[in-house]
């Protein structure tokens, strides 16, 4: 699929503030499951410096550090992309003992994955929640994520809530309803009580072409021997596909946060406000 978007934050304060430095991750990820045409961005006002770097977990972000106070930050891009994986199921798991809970890596696997098997404040309630889904899909994994991905999507009230960390995951879980990042939160915590190295992904997702609203959306990965990363969409109950368009991924989700910063202005609070326009073009590009 070939998509053209275009993405507009406008942050405004209620007085002159100096901007500390602001990372930006709206550059859309270029692999082998999506590739990046082109790519502008626009910043106003235009900053003192700014510089293009891979952050530790190798998403492309931009720096940049501003002189001067203002009353507005304006943050636009624009960009064509192609996805390409068209079937999310095109794989297996190349290791026996990757295939049941909890589950387990090869040495060399299990220490780079260490920081995203990390349980997220894990209780009884969550565990409760997690075990009763693992015994229902006989302890295998791939029932498993798939069981999860349904019931969150199928029990779970889903909300728009633009601002904000994302939920706990008992919060979540208790209330029943939440944003697309408290679902994959959820997601997340649940695969990793279950030893399973998991991810938080922010992007876009193509949504329904007869609305004009859009917004930022966020999903979870799974890491699995013989497939890679692979992403699950609680809020749709879906495996991520050429739907989707992947801007950043942290075993943190605020490590892929769009655009991370701070202000300094005494007594000045801030508003923001997001257009996002995607577009599903008719042909690839040759």
């Amino acid at each position: 699929m070939l998509f053209k978007a275009t993405h507009v934050t406008d942050y405004c304060y209620s007085r002159p503030v100096f901007l500390e430095p602001h990372v930006i991750r709206l550059r859309p990820r270029s692999d082998g499951v999506q590739q990046l045409r082109s790519f502008h961005l626009r910043i106003d006002p235009p900053p003192a410096g700014m510089t293009e770097c891979l952050d530790i977990e190798g998403n492309a972000t931009v720096q940049v550090w501003f002189s001067d106070n203002t009353e507005r930050l304006c943050i636009a891009t624009e960009f064509l992309l192609e996805t390409f994986r068209i079937n999310p199921f095109d794989f297996i798991i190349s290791e026996v003992f990757a295939q049941s809970l909890p589950a387990t890596y090869s040495p060399q696997d299990a220490g780079l994955l260490s920081s995203h098997r990390d349980a997220l404040a894990a209780d009884n309630t969550l565990m409760g929640f997690v075990e009763g889904i693992a015994r229902e899909c006989g302890g295998k994994i791939l029932p498993f994520l798939d069981s999860l991905n349904r019931r969150i999507y199928q029990e779970f009230e889903c909300i728009i809530r633009e601002t904000g960390d994302p939920a706990p995951p008992q919060v979540t879980l208790g209330s029943k309803r939440g944003s697309c990042r408290d679902f994959a939160v959820l997601f997340i915590a649940a695969c990793r009580c279950q030893g399973i190295a998991a991810r938080f992904v922010s992007g876009y997702q193509e949504g329904d072409p007869d609305q004009r609203m859009r917004y930022l959306h966020a999903w979870a990965e799974v890491y699995l021997p013989g497939a890679g990363w692979r992403g699950y969409d609680p809020t749709h109950g879906l495996m991520v596909g050429a739907g989707h368009i992947a801007l950043a991924a942290s075993y943190l989700p605020d490590r892929a946060t769009p655009v991370s910063g701070t202000f300094r202005g005494s007594g000045a609070f801030s508003t923001m406000a997001a257009r996002i326009e995607i577009q599903k073009l008719k042909s690839a590009m040759a």
